[in-house]
């Protein structure tokens, strides 16, 4: 149906007492529309016949309405924070709850110049990966070139992502797990409609995707966007699991197929094989696939798909200083075990050489060697993972095959398996051979010869538990209590969930009330590990966390946490980068943060293992800038330790003390390993700088960042805005700068406002229809006044608030200030923010009008493909304009850079309320005006032309300018004022010398 001419998209109507603006899709049934204070949370259908003429008029000049500099000030802020649909080229900057960092917006750059967008994002742990890719993806969905999402992802990072997307993007992601795919599938009308389709975003599991049974569907129905998040995994030699995932991208990234837009983000895009990094970046283009690195020409082609920085590349970028901490303090905890523990592991490694070296077939071979490995390591663990391994069936005992059990015998361990998940990798590997689990609890007569011996072991791994037999412990406590003296809370890492659960348990003890202590394991679904850490640090006083390797990755803990600790050191280097890269990462408060490493010196197993792999990682980064994996994940010099230690290892029985540097297989492989990782790592030094800028100039990112800025607002200015509406409303804010922000009581506000911000006075107004449903998507429902709390910078606490523009009680304060200001029927004291405004100024010397207006635009915007109907959005922008009167009473109107400086004039004199009141009538009558009018219409097209010029720009893409596709979209993008602009302050500046009384013909 023809759309009315009345209700075209922009215009303005009023209805259910409140104005709105129409957007696209209104048809004669039916007006759908938004309000005009932008909250984008609410779009109604409104009925032609309750539509009215707008009530959002003119400013009126009723007696006491003008009000002073300061009301005139919070209303142009309040504006631009309210604004959600921009009219400039990145729209998602409006609508997301996150305000990016300047290098943030390099990818968005990059991917705006791609059609479609093939982008390899590697940036450093800890930069914010996932804020780079998700603003691409928002801003194209938001400019139409995607009509939905998807992220692959490991299924332990799936609730991390969809809490980033829904928190800070504004998005509703659907989890497709193997535990939702059903549900999610039968709550879709349609059987023959795909959850692809019926749900615009969604995070899935990769390894559940790609099986083969659902492989299929997923590529005819995968979303226009697509996110593979640890990108590094999909790709290289590690087994049967990588391959099925790189046969999945290989088919999603087909462009014969589908020109899909592809995003791959990993911290580790090199794996020290230059076949795994041809195959990976192929997947954004085949022809990157046999690219010399070596060469100039090949890096400049590469680096159009490729962001890659460290954190020197980005701690200052364009003038914007990132918070990382300054240093890393590392340092180690060394021990010697006590006399009864140092036997019983010199017990126990004797009884598993006699084991692996006993006759057997292969199958029996493999599985005692794995089996005696895994005993070893938690046996070094704690006496808590010791008794447990010897008392559980051994999962390597139920193999069926040699290859079977090198499999699941290296996972557990090395920890090196095919997908560098660390999920499930903290459950003891168990001990009892497979014929002897029935009998484990039967009595002691009943049992095998074998059976016994390891429960014997058992008991005496029983016996050596706690501080006093146990030397690891002991240093631990030692350690923990000097770092919440030094005021650094501790996370403690640890391989196995028994053993995470006995340190928790003697730190208690240990700690009494001096601080909070908390165990988060592989047992809690990760929704219920983020509850425990949010639990925990929600606790006054101090906190300590023990975790396994659950959490070493996708959980943000820099928050409230400054160290950590490997109380298990990790045989994956990787591991232990991933753990420091809880608190070492942008956001940490402290400027050093520290690392210990807790290790034994009788056996020499970890000690080498530091040496060999986790330091030798730690140097080969600190020489290069390169963080490059381990080549073959360390298996050779692995499987060479474990070797010398029960195949080759004579030492007398009870005696300990291990030497591995005289062993020549040992040193042969060690040398072979550092040899292939330091030619990896300098292979790949040499073309790193080229990534770091993204092939982008530094003075055209200012270009860009310039308009964002003057878009967005000075983060100084957003500060100011929230104190002094605050205050003004009676909520004094306490604190100061040296806080990191301020808190303002709740019970002074307007209840309005309350409401606005998810505060209540009863429970019957949170059950009220909207009051929930807004409290629970603001995170809050509550009923008791307490304060606000805001910070000055992301991230910030559960519950706090970042000075930021797009943050909810920031924009609520906003939307409300603009809705008190329409509304004259409320007390003064509740409208701080005025339409009129008369100030005495030495900035100027005559009379100057600056008059605030908000535009509305139609943008249109091309298809997602040339034969697609174009998109028509609705957006806005807030412009200030000023004249000068003259002598005769003529206008002179101000340039941009005058308009601007008169924005920061502060008054000098008070106004006479006579004066104040003339002459915010005579600033009200003067804009019916035609020659105002016709100015603001003019102002109105050039904006226009500015805007369809800047969306034409950022789209032209580097070295591809003349393409036939691109150059046609580019001719389709097109921008039209819609209707006149909303005249929503006027305010008059008197010179501060001739104000003190009323002039006669000129103005001064």
């Amino acid at each position: 149906m023809s759309t009315p001419a009345d209700h075209a998209p922009g215009t303005l109507v009023r209805a259910r007492d409140r104005d709105w603006v129409v957007l696209p899709g209104t048809t004669e049934e039916l007006v759908l529309a938004q309000p005009l204070d932008g909250d984008r949370e609410f779009v109604a259908a409104l009925f032609p016949d309750e539509v009215r003429e707008p009530g959002f008029g003119r400013p009126q000049a009723l007696p006491g309405e003008a009000g002073d500099f300061a009301s005139a000030s919070l209303l142009r802020t309040a504006l631009r924070i309210a604004s959600t649909a921009g009219a400039g080229p990145f729209r998602s900057l409006n609508a997301v709850a996150v305000e990016p960092r300047r290098y943030q917006l390099v990818p968005l750059m990059m991917a705006l110049r791609m059609d479609p967008v093939r982008l390899l994002i590697g940036d450093d742990v800890g930069i914010g990966k996932t804020v780079e890719s998700a603003l691409i993806a928002r801003e194209l969905m938001e400019q139409g070139s995607a009509r939905n999402m998807t992220v692959l992802c490991s299924p332990s990072l799936a609730e991390q992502w969809q809490r980033e997307l829904r928190d800070k993007f504004g998005m509703e992601p659907e989890l497709v797990l193997p535990s939702t795919a059903a549900r999610l599938q039968k709550a879709i009308d349609d059987p023959y409609r795909s959850i692809f389709d019926h749900y615009p975003v969604t995070v899935v599991s990769t390894d559940f995707i790609k099986q083969d049974e659902r492989r299929d569907a997923f590529r005819r129905h995968c979303p226009d966007v697509l996110i593979v998040d640890e990108a590094h995994t999909c790709v290289g030699t590690g087994g049967n699991e990588q391959q099925k995932r790189y046969e999945l991208l290989s088919v999603l990234a087909d462009r014969t197929e589908r020109d899909r837009h592809l995003i791959l983000v990993t911290a580790t895009p090199h794996s020290g094989d230059p076949q795994a990094f041809a195959k990976l970046t192929g997947l954004l283009d085949p022809s990157l696939r046999t690219l010399d690195t070596g060469r100039p020409a090949d890096r400049d082609k590469l680096a159009r798909h490729f962001v890659q920085r460290r954190r020197h590349d980005i701690k200052r970028y364009v003038g914007q200083d990132t918070p990382f901490p300054e240093d890393r303090d590392t340092q180690d905890a060394l021990y010697r075990l006590d006399a009864d523990y140092a036997r019983f592991v010199a017990d126990i490694l004797a009884y598993t050489r006699h084991q692996v070296r006993a006759p057997g077939g292969d199958h029996h071979q493999r599985m005692s060697w794995w089996t005696a490995l895994t005993l070893l390591r938690c046996v070094l663990s704690s006496p808590a993972a010791a008794a447990a391994t010897l008392r559980t069936r051994s999962l390597i005992a139920a193999t069926r095959t040699p290859a079977e059990a090198d499999k699941l015998g290296r996972a557990a361990a090395f920890e090196l398996t095919d997908d560098e998940t660390a999920e499930g990798m903290d459950v003891v590997p168990g001990s009892l051979p497979d014929e002897d689990a029935a009998t484990a609890e039967k009595p002691r007569k009943g049992r095998t010869s074998e059976a016994r011996a390891l429960s014997d072991f058992a008991d005496r791994a029983d016996a050596l538990a706690g501080p006093g037999t146990d030397a690891k412990l002991r240093i631990l406590v030692d350690r923990v209590k000097r770092q919440l003296v030094d005021g650094y809370d501790p996370i403690v890492f640890c391989h196995y969930i028994p053993t995470a659960e006995y340190v928790a348990r003697h730190l208690k003890e240990e700690l009494g009330r001096n601080a909070s202590v908390e165990a988060v394991t592989g047992t809690l679904h990760p929704d219920a590990r983020q509850a425990r850490v949010d639990e925990l640090t929600a606790r006054r006083g101090r906190h300590v966390l023990v975790a396994t390797d659950c959490l070493s990755e996708g959980v943000n803990l820099q928050e409230h946490f400054g160290a950590v600790i490997h109380y298990d050191l990790s045989w994956n280097p990787t591991r232990h980068l991933q753990r420091a890269g809880r608190v070492d990462r942008f956001g940490q408060p402290r400027r050093r943060v520290r690392e210990i490493t807790v290790y034994d010196t009788d056996t020499g197993i970890d000690g080498l293992v530091l040496k060999v792999l986790i330091q030798k990682h730690k140097d080969i980064a600190d020489q290069t800038g390169v963080a490059v994996l381990v080549p073959d994940q360390g298996r050779g010099v692995l499987e060479a330790l474990a070797s010398a230690l029960l195949l080759r290892g004579g030492q007398p029985e009870g005696q300990l003390t291990l030497d591995f540097e005289d062993d020549l297989d040992f040193g042969r492989a060690r040398e072979a390993l550092h040899k292939e990782w330091e030619s990896a790592a300098e292979r790949e030094s040499k073309v790193l700088t080229k990534f770091a800028h993204s092939g982008l100039r530094p003075e055209e990112v200012e270009a860009e960042l310039d308009a964002l800025r003057q878009a967005l607002g000075d983060p100084g200015d957003i500060a100011t805005f929230t104190r002094e509406s605050l205050a003004q409303l009676g909520a004094q804010p306490i604190g100061d700068a040296r806080d990191r922000g301020f808190k303002a009581p709740v019970a002074p506000l307007p209840t309005g406002l309350k409401h606005a911000l998810g505060f209540y006075e009863d429970a019957d107004q949170t059950a009220a229809p909207g009051g929930a449903a807004r409290a629970k998507a603001k995170g809050r429902a509550r009923t008791a006044p307490r304060d606000l709390v805001f910070r000055e910078d992301l991230p910030v606490a559960r519950g706090e608030h970042a000075l930021s523009r797009t943050d909810p009680a920031v924009r609520a304060l906003a939307r409300y200030l603009l809705d008190a200001a329409v509304d004259t029927g409320l007390p003064p004291e509740e409208r701080p923010a005025r339409r009129l405004g008369v100030i005495r100024t030495a900035a100027v010397d005559r009379r100057t009008v600056l008059l605030l207006a908000r535009y509305r635009f139609r943008l249109t915007l091309p298809g997602r493909t040339a034969t697609d109907e174009p998109r028509v959005l609705v957006a806005d922008d807030a412009q200030v304009l000023a004249w000068r009167t003259g002598d005769d009473g003529s206008r002179a109107w101000l340039s941009d850079e005058e308009t601007a400086a008169l924005l920061t004039a502060t008054p000098d004199l008070n106004t006479l309320p006579a004066l104040r009141d003339q002459q915010a009538a005579r600033a009200a009558g003067e804009l019916g005006d035609d020659e105002i009018h016709d100015l603001l219409a003019a102002r109105g097209q050039l904006l226009a032309d500015r805007l369809r010029d800047a969306h034409q720009r950022v789209r032209e893409a580097a070295g591809q300018r003349g393409r036939e596709r691109g150059a046609a979209a580019v001719r389709r993008i097109d921008v039209q004022p819609s209707g006149d602009p909303d005249l929503l302050g006027v305010y008059v500046y008197l010179s501060a010398p001739a104000a003190q009384q009323p002039a006669s013909g000129g103005d001064r």
